[in-house]
């Protein structure tokens, strides 16, 4: 296992935050190299809940064949949004480290909301389409919702309320 490399796995969900990514890369890069790894970095543009990726089937496939000594990723949700352990275990049964470099804790609350962000945004884009202003309208009310910003007006009159 310690000639095989380390691979880091990088991912966004749109092509709009190739900056992000970017900096991502930099970020993996910056701590696998702190650490003396070979490494190589996949990067994938898509959804975290969207598994027909490139770069997520070239990382499985890497895994699967034992050719890597460890996975590298900055959050656990840059790898997959749903399944993380499933990916674990995978590694775990390839004798694959799976290293997961900032633990920053989120609340449980924040979690399902970006839980929620992400499955909307996807089934939204399928029904409208990705560019589409309905599209857009609907992510920004579950965003806005999700983050407790609701016009309480608003809200008031869909049930029933008089507002004062």
């Amino acid at each position: 296992m310690g000639d095989k490399p380390a691979v880091g796995y990088c991912r966004v969900s749109t092509r709009a935050q190739k900056d992000d990514l970017e900096t991502q890369v930099s970020n993996v890069e910056a701590y696998m190299a702190a650490r003396g790894y070979q490494y190589s970095i996949i990067q994938d543009i898509g959804s975290g809940i969207n598994y027909d990726k490139q770069g997520l089937h070239e990382l499985l496939r890497l895994i699967n064949e034992r050719q890597v000594s460890r996975v590298v990723v900055l959050y656990r949700d840059r790898l997959v949004r749903f399944g993380f352990e499933l990916i674990e275990y995978l590694c775990r049964l390839n004798d694959v480290t799976l290293e997961v470099i900032d633990h920053t804790a989120h609340s449980r609350e924040q979690e399902l909301s970006d839980d929620l962000i992400q499955i909307v945004t996807v089934f939204a884009n399928r029904l409208y389409g990705a560019r589409s202003k309905r599209t857009r309208t609907l992510i920004g009310e579950v965003k806005r919702h999700a983050d407790g910003q609701e016009d309480t007006t608003a809200a008031d009159q869909r049930t029933g309320d008089a507002v004062s």
